[in-house]
């Protein structure tokens, strides 16, 4: 038997307005605009919390009708565009930093050779003051090398996750619902934003 169909993982949101999703300050045409700041990081840090495995579905409830010509079609297409967007922008970011760390970790071997071969250079007649000398160079050699080190092994991975997320949401399917097309629950007052754990899988924007 195949394995078995996992369902969507749904991230619901409810608004006013259809504006109130994208950045009103963004001069660009409405299907180029960015989200909004609180939009983007709800979506984003629930879609963190779900497995690598699920897929995402964004369910988005707006309390007012839009005016907006084919609004159902020009919303998806950009909320797709905006994380299709952050995902290149990720990877831009992602290769940036390799060059970095690989930068670093030339000049910081650079570097920690030559404060190994000093130290092997330095003479014994410099008596008890040798040894402090000796094992100063080298630890400053190894302390060089703490900036490749730690793009290398802790700085790259969260990046990357972050990239497939936005490759993820900038596919995801997107469900408009709005008067007439579906009615909001009754009494589903506006939260703030806070906390992931601390609120609800709906979310009102304020």
């Amino acid at each position: 038997m195949g394995a078995k169909h996992q369902e969507a993982a749904l991230i619901e949101i409810n608004v006013q307005s259809v504006s109130q999703l994208f950045n009103s300050m963004d001069p660009s045409p409405f299907h180029e605009r960015d989200l909004d700041h609180d939009a983007e990081e709800f979506i984003v840090s629930w879609a963190q919390e779900h497995p690598k495995s699920v897929g995402f579905k964004l369910v988005l409830h707006v309390r007012e009708a839009s005016d907006m010509k084919d609004a159902a079609q020009v919303l998806p297409d950009s909320i797709h565009h905006f994380f299709d967007y952050k995902a290149e922008m990720n990877r831009r970011d992602f290769h940036r930093l390799m060059r970095e760390g690989w930068h670093c970790l030339m000049i910081g071997l650079s570097f920690l050779g030559a404060c190994v071969g000093l130290s092997h250079a330095l003479q014994p007649a410099a008596g008890k003051w040798q040894r402090i000398m000796s094992e100063g160079l080298t630890i400053m050699g190894w302390v060089a090398m703490w900036r490749p080190l730690e793009i290398y092994l802790y700085r790259w991975w969260p990046v990357r996750a972050l990239g497939r997320i936005y490759e993820r949401l900038s596919t995801m399917p997107v469900d408009l619902r709005m008067p007439g097309a579906g009615a909001l629950p009754e009494g589903n007052a506006a939260q703030p934003f806070g906390n992931p754990a601390e609120r609800p899988r709906r979310q009102s924007l304020p």
